[in-house]
């Protein structure tokens, strides 16, 4: 609003002047009025833009808007990073590079935070010999999230700054540059996205950011703390299954994502064009994990997309995940390949806790839950002690009935307060609830050697000894009703000689989700695919 038209609003408005306007008058003067704001604002983005001040500047070239990089020259300059700007740093001179988290303008000084990941540092620029007044106003019109390079001292504080990650250190700014603006009106606000699930707000003054809002502005709730620390974590269960299974001796592959007939048979699977013919979306690198055991690599893993078209629009459903898969031959009992995989979800669960707890506390911070507990070794329970257990509680199932949803959970319930862990293995699942390729259990035709592992009460990875046997195999195939010229590659692959051999896939969105346990796999998922959603 320019000076002046606060007091010609007033008198526009005051009960003598209504009367004695007509409406046409006032829409006009309204409009008028609307106009020169517009206007005026449009002046104050030209000050971030250009960087132009009226006033004399003596701050001049000290700050201001960049032009865009394309690289025109190359800068030798040290960045600091905002996560170690702490008491070492006192009193140096540093460039930082950050977005504007938040600003506050008071007087002849301007408070912001700088935040860089999920790291932030408060920043401060005051009017003095070297900072003019129209430096000032410059900072203080600058729009959130807008990346800035800040040249500044660090300065110890006398009281700890708890609103920061970095609390004991502040930055005085002496230059400022605008790296990349951003528009001045966010669709969501970062402080908003952030807010801790169980904070309190008698007055109901909270803004709560829905989870469309966040998946549909999601490169800005990716950049909430609580995502930053979110991915960081998840990145951590990929590094720390490669790590656990490559000193067991395992050798990673990649399998092939295009594939000619249903990986795990049935129904659930995106089909494509393939030239003239058709071919489909691999539900699992099965198939492939198998022929590479066959081919004598003897102990091998991937991570990759794993797709799946089921129309479940549940907490922990998605139609695309990364899978993180293991196979590898055993000398006499699947029990063997059991052990490995315990082993290796203990070392996972160490390493999370042990590398990655100022992640899993940020994550806590907004999302509050217990810390996840595990036994070494890995507790297993067969099947039919654990449809007792559900039976003991009053829950009417039968013996070769596979868990529902709820009954997973009950089941974690009351293995939490039994065994007093979050992780356990379910082994000797009924044959009829398993894939093709599973092995039935040869002591009793009804069940199978395979098993499950659950986190919280929810099932994460799925696995079982495989048929190595081609006669074998095609008869299963066929009782499953897959035609078998689709698979002949598969089961050729076992015509001349295969050791036996078991793995298992695991959802890595429900590992991170139920580790941290968050309540809904959407939150573990950087861009979620679902049977709703397909963008961005």
């Amino acid at each position: 609003m320019l000076k002046g038209e606060e007091g010609d609003l007033n008198r526009i408005n005051s009960p003598d002047d209504k009367l004695s306007m007509s409406k046409k008058a006032l829409k006009k003067q309204a409009k008028e009025a609307e106009k020169a704001a517009k206007k005026a604002e449009r002046q104050t983005q030209n000050l971030i833009k250009e960087g132009v001040n009226t006033e004399e500047d003596y701050s001049s070239g000290q700050y201001g808007k960049l032009p865009m990089n394309q690289s025109q020259k190359k800068i030798v300059r040290h960045l600091v990073e905002v996560k170690v700007l702490d008491l070492n740093f006192a009193d140096q001179k540093v460039w930082v590079r950050g977005r504007l988290h938040t600003s506050r303008a008071k007087g002849k000084q301007c408070f912001f935070v700088l935040r860089q990941q999920h790291f932030t540092v408060q920043c401060l620029v005051s009017v003095s010999e070297t900072i003019s007044k129209a430096m000032v106003k410059f900072v203080a019109l600058i729009t959130k999230e807008s990346i800035l390079d800040v040249e500044g001292h660090v300065r110890t504080v006398f009281q700890k700054i708890e609103s920061c990650t970095q609390k004991d250190v502040e930055l005085h700014v002496e230059q400022l540059f605008v790296v990349s603006a951003s528009e001045p009106r966010l669709p969501l606000q970062i402080e908003d996205a952030s807010r801790p699930e169980n904070e309190e707000d008698p007055d109901g003054l909270h803004i709560r950011v829905c989870q469309d809002t966040r998946l549909d502005n999601r490169i800005l709730d990716l950049r909430t703390p609580t995502n930053q620390a979110i991915y960081c974590l998840q990145a951590g269960v990929c590094e720390l299954f490669r790590e656990a299974l490559k000193k067991m001796g395992f050798i990673e592959i990649h399998t092939p994502k295009i594939i000619s007939a249903a990986s795990e048979g049935g129904a659930n699977v995106f089909e494509v064009s393939y030239f003239k013919g058709s071919a489909y979306l691999a539900q699992s690198p099965q198939l492939y994990k198998q022929m590479a055991i066959a081919a004598d690599f003897d102990k091998v893993f991937t991570i990759g997309a794993v797709f799946r078209a089921e129309d479940s629009n549940t907490h922990r459903h998605l139609c695309e995940f990364v899978g993180l898969d293991l196979e590898m031959a055993f000398h006499y009992h699947y029990h063997e390949v059991i052990t490995v995989i315990g082993m290796m979800f203990v070392e996972i669960f160490k390493g999370l806790r042990d590398r990655f707890s100022a992640e899993i506390a940020a994550v806590h911070r907004q999302y509050p839950a217990e810390p996840f507990k595990f036994l070494e070794p890995s507790l297993r329970l067969d099947y039919p002690e654990a449809v007792a257990m559900l039976r003991e509680t009053g829950v009417d199932m039968g013996d070769e009935e596979d868990l529902s949803t709820p009954n997973e959970k009950l089941l974690g319930r009351l293995v939490k307060a039994k065994y007093d862990t979050d992780f356990f293995i379910l082994d000797k699942f009924p044959l009829a609830v398993r894939p093709f390729y599973t092995m039935p259990d040869p002591h009793n035709s009804k069940y199978s050697n395979s098993y499950d592992m659950y986190m919280r009460g929810e099932e994460i990875t799925s696995g079982a000894q495989r048929i190595h046997d081609p006669e074998f195999l095609a008869e299963r195939a066929k009782n499953h009703g897959i035609n078998i010229e689709h698979i002949k590659a598969y089961i050729d692959s076992f015509r001349y000689g295969a050791p036996p051999h078991a793995g298992c896939g695991i959802g890595l969105e429900r590992v991170t989700m139920l580790y941290l346990g968050l309540d809904n796999i959407r939150k573990a998922s950087m861009f979620p695919r679902d049977p709703r959603r397909l963008t961005p």
